[in-house]
């Protein structure tokens, strides 16, 4: 029998057997017996470029992992329709008792570019335009770009959007008790794509600081060979 799967995926897999499979064969075995327990939960984007288990080197069972276009958590809607992110969320406080829920924005972003420039849309649905209208009380907070150069203006209105996200948590009533009572944290986190930088805020604290910043500086320092 044929079967056309992507042949980067199947060399991918074989790599894995040899390397981390066989190292953490147990930690597998036991996740398959025992079930998950991770304490972290990471809203990130879908983006190719910015994978929390890479960025985090998470292993196995570490990290409880939700991706969407420009990573938005949009606010409590119970509305009887499908809410995949909301659906996560829950999972994540009623079953899995996640202790820190992190949103994970990145430089360059499509997402927030697209909805900045107001692009076309890209189908008839107009899916993407339809997410991304979430983002609007962001770009309220930002204000007009007025003499902003358009890259220091997209890192504006990228952070803007992970704070949005962390104040649409509280809308949640089960998450915001957990939150107020102090069982639950939640953190907001900005990756550079070409740096390599982690910045870091919480939802009161609401400007972003660098972290390991000497790890980072000694990373570039040291020559590769």
């Amino acid at each position: 029998m044929t079967i056309h799967f992507p042949s980067r995926l199947v060399t991918g897999y074989t790599a894995f057997l040899g390397g981390r499979l066989r190292e953490e064969q147990s930690r597998y075995q036991a996740l398959a017996e025992k079930g998950q327990s991770p304490e972290i939960m990471v809203v990130g984007c879908c983006d190719s470029r910015v994978s929390p288990e890479v960025i985090f080197d998470a292993g196995p069972g570490e990290l409880f992992v939700v991706r969407n276009v420009a990573n938005i958590i949009p606010p409590y809607e119970p509305d009887g329709r499908a809410h995949g992110v909301s659906a996560a969320l829950e999972f994540a406080i009623a079953a899995l008792k996640i202790k820190h829920i992190v949103v994970l924005g990145h430089a360059q972003c499509g997402g927030v570019r697209a909805f900045a420039e107001d692009a076309a849309p890209l189908s008839p649905g107009d899916f993407i335009g339809s997410w991304m209208k979430l983002m609007a009380p962001a770009k309220e907070k930002v204000g007009p770009r007025g003499s902003l150069e358009l890259n220091d203006y997209l890192r504006k209105l990228e952070e803007a959007n992970i704070l949005n996200s962390l104040d649409n948590l509280m809308t949640f009533p089960q998450l915001a008790r957990q939150i107020e009572r102090g069982n639950v944290l939640v953190h907001g986190a900005y990756f550079g794509v070409a740096t390599g930088t982690l910045s870091v805020c919480t939802r009161e604290q609401r400007e972003f600081v660098t972290v390991a910043e000497s790890e980072h500086a000694q990373m570039l320092a040291t020559p590769r060979f």
